[in-house]
């Protein structure tokens, strides 16, 4: 009886073993497909608010469209009609549309 229990622990440490590997792998697809590109995107959009002038057209996450009025720091004045100008943040900034032509 002593035996068995000696030849089956062998057993279960490489079975540990291969379940450790196994978790190794999956974090690593994981970071390599889900977290990296998601990292790189939110890089480049920092990248771009931080890129923002005066005079860009843009689109708020709320779905306000406006032209730049003025860049501060943090926030940045923008203009939704004539002489209406509105205070958001810059992080709101989601859609540059200076290229797309308006109906």
């Amino acid at each position: 009886m002593n035996t068995l229990v000696f030849l089956q622990q062998p057993a279960q440490q490489g079975g540990n073993m291969s379940f450790l590997i196994m978790m190794v792998l999956i974090f690593a697809v994981m970071y390599f497909f889900m977290i990296r590109p998601q990292q790189k995107k939110q890089k480049e959009i920092m990248k771009w608010r931080e890129s923002i002038q005066k005079g860009d057209k843009v689109v708020t996450v709320g779905g306000i469209y406006g032209v730049v009025a003025e860049v501060k720091p943090s926030y940045i004045l923008m203009e939704v009609d004539q002489n209406v100008k509105i205070r958001v943040d810059k992080g709101s900034i989601v859609k540059d549309v200076t290229d797309i032509p308006v109906k």
